[in-house]
């Protein structure tokens, strides 16, 4: 398993993205969260959820299903205690996408619009849906998938991870075989917002590590970014190493 991470404030006065990889007798658990301005405290909700991941796979007994449950359980709770130290919390929500690689299958979970994205043989494939205003207007109809990244309304989110949630928003695929992919991307939006899936499987192409197909994404990121403000940036890049690219 090949992978590397960057996570970066762009024009923004705090990083409110978190990232965790975690590494259990073979098995990764990778996650990106990305706190969410105008609420109190994004940063504190991003890192609280990564983290949380991150420790609760310390346990990873191979239940998937299991994990994910917990792991968002755990969270909740974690963001509660915290909210009731300080009532300023109470608000703090967070998006986050989480992919966990065993020896012969894959699996994720997610919440918000953090993305993460398959490859194989050259294809790129958008693994999860944004829980946004955008794209339920992809699934009506009315706009197609590559106009969410320049649509006035592309931060709006119809779901976070927060305190107060009554009933849980986020979604579990189901259990995949590794085989189906080469590689993954997780990013916050900051990060897909400013290259293209076209791009992204080009990097791939020509890489030959985790590292570097990162470092060229990202140049291609901070390229499209210049000269204009620019949200916090977090993404994992992971080679799997099965059936090459």
């Amino acid at each position: 398993m090949d992978y590397a991470f960057i996570s970066r404030t762009g024009s923004r006065a705090v990083n409110e993205d978190s990232c965790s990889i975690k590494e259990n007798n073979g098995s990764y658990c990778f996650t990106v969260c990305d706190g969410l301005g105008g609420h109190a405290k994004g940063e504190v909700a991003s890192k609280c959820a990564a983290d949380t991941f991150s420790d609760e796979f310390e346990k990873y007994d191979g239940d998937i299903d299991v994990f994910f449950a917990k792991a968002f359980d755990r969270a909740a709770e974690r963001f509660r205690n915290l909210a009731d130290e300080s009532p300023v919390l109470e608000m703090m929500k967070t998006t986050v996408v989480s992919l966990v690689i065993s020896a012969d299958s894959c699996c994720w979970a997610h919440i918000g619009d953090s993305r993460l994205y398959g490859f194989k043989n050259g294809k790129t494939v958008l693994l999860t849906d944004d829980h946004s205003v955008p794209e339920m207007l992809v699934k009506s109809g009315e706009i197609k998938q590559r106009e969410i990244r320049n649509h006035p309304d592309r931060n709006k989110l119809l779901r976070a991870f927060g305190v107060s949630d009554e009933t849980p928003g986020y979604e579990i695929s189901k259990e995949t075989k590794l085989s189906d992919f080469d590689a993954f991307l997780l990013c916050s939006d900051g990060f897909w917002e400013l290259i293209n899936e076209r791009k992204t499987a080009k990097c791939l192409r020509h890489a030959q590590s985790a590292g570097q197909w990162l470092a060229e994404m990202t140049k291609q990121v901070e390229h499209k970014g210049k000269r204009r403000e620019t949200d916090n940036y977090t993404a994992i890049a992971v080679i799997t190493g099965k059936g090459g690219r």
